[in-house]
This record gives structure tokens, C-alpha cells and sequence, in this order.
């Protein structure tokens, strides 16, 4: 089998194969910040996209309009990331149309795309309870590297100011803050391992996902 898409868990844990389940999308519009949005009208349709931990859905790329919306496009795809065994229970997606605040989307028939074992990886965002400062923050997340077993060189990214690029995103009335978040330096295992789980929670709305 391909090296790129085989994930192996530290210790005596048995092989289990992740994807990304890639869906064409059409619609207009979109919320920028529409990661809890997307869940909850992913979630109507599916319940099961509640129940699994495993479950990381992106949010979905679009052009900016710099007024809190972002443009869909040809290339604006959901992506969800699962283990292949789990692909059963979020199919029920497939083809169904969704309304995110005021924004109806149809979601189209996924392809299967295997995770890419990359030496540098980056999550949008990651939130960890707790800790909304650079340095505290960063200290949580290398624990939680520790605990998968995953060595690398973690960092946050900066703004052109020279500020760690900070990030929010909004979840019913309350916000929450994280930071953009890079891992380097990683072996193939520990890359797809770190894709496999992520950092931090909120991953069913897009945090903490590593591409």
C-alpha cells in the first residue's frame, strides 16, 4: 500500500487508515467565520457527524469580501476527515442541500482523498481551553504533542507586524481564541498521526484540523 496513506499508532495499536472525504459544493455565500454554522446544519442531516470524535470537518474556502462573508467558488469544497471505516455513517450528506444562518449550500458527491505524510503542517486555527496567550498556548499544545507521541518543531506564524496571528471564531453567542498553529520537522508517521488526531478541541468546527 502507498506509504503516504498509511497511518500507524504508537504502541501496539492497530493500523487504521484515515481519508478526507472531499464534497463539491454550490451556493453563493457564506458566513467567514461559519465553523459552528456548519456543524450544526451538517449535524441535522446527520447525527452521527455529532457522535464521532474522530469526525474533523474543515471549514469551507471561499474569496473574502472583507465584510464577514467569503464568495464560494468552483474550487470550494467541504472537506471531512474520518476514519475510512466511518465513511458509512456521514454519506448520508451526499447530495442534500444545508442552510448555513442565511445561506443555502448543496453538498455534491465526495471523492475519496488520501492524507499527504508532509514534513510541515498547518491548522487555521487551534483552540485550547485555557490558554489565550502565545506563550502559555504554545506550552499546551507541545503537551499535547507529547501525548501522541508526535516530535516536531512547533510554532505559531506571525503577522506582518510581527504579532502571532491570533484568531476567534464564534460559536452561538460566546468567542473563542486561538492561534494559528505550525508543526515542522515531522516524520511521515508523526505527520499523518497529528493529521489523524489534531490539536486542541472543537475539531467537528474546523479547529485544530492539520493540513
Amino acid at each position: 500500500m502507498n506509504s503516504t496513506i498509511v497511518e500507524r499508532q504508537t504502541g501496539a495499536s492497530p493500523i487504521e487508515l484515515f481519508v478526507n472525504l472531499s464534497f463539491s459544493i454550490q451556493g453563493q455565500m457564506l458566513p467567514a467565520d461559519h465553523g459552528f454554522g456548519l456543524f450544526s446544519a451538517l449535524s441535522k442531516r446527520c447525527t452521527a457527524i455529532h457522535q464521532q470524535n474522530e469526525i474533523q470537518i474543515l471549514t469551507i474556502p471561499g474569496i473574502p469580501d472583507r465584510q464577514g462573508k467569503i464568495a464560494l467558488t468552483d474550487r470550494s469544497r467541504l472537506l471531512i476527515r474520518l476514519p475510512i471505516t466511518k465513511i458509512p455513517l456521514v454519506y448520508a450528506i451526499a447530495g442534500k442541500r444545508v442552510q448555513i444562518g442565511n445561506h443555502p449550500i448543496q453538498i455534491g458527491i465526495p471523492r475519496i482523498e488520501p492524507l499527504n505524510a508532509k514534513s510541515r503542517v498547518r491548522s487555521r486555527i487551534v483552540t485550547i481551553k485555557g490558554y489565550t496567550e502565545p506563550e502559555s498556548f504554545l506550552q499546551a499544545a507541545q503537551r499535547q504533542l507529547n501525548r501522541l507521541g508526535v516530535s516536531g518543531e512547533l510554532r505559531i506564524p506571525l503577522n506582518r507586524d510581527q504579532t502571532p496571528k491570533r484568531k476567534a471564531i464564534k460559536i452561538q453567542q460566546d468567542t473563542v481564541v486561538g492561534f494559528t498553529t505550525e508543526v515542522s520537522h515531522l516524520s511521515e508517521e508523526d505527520s499523518l498521526t497529528l493529521q489523524r488526531w489534531g490539536l486542541g478541541g472543537r475539531r467537528h468546527m474546523g479547529c485544530g484540523v492539520f493540513l
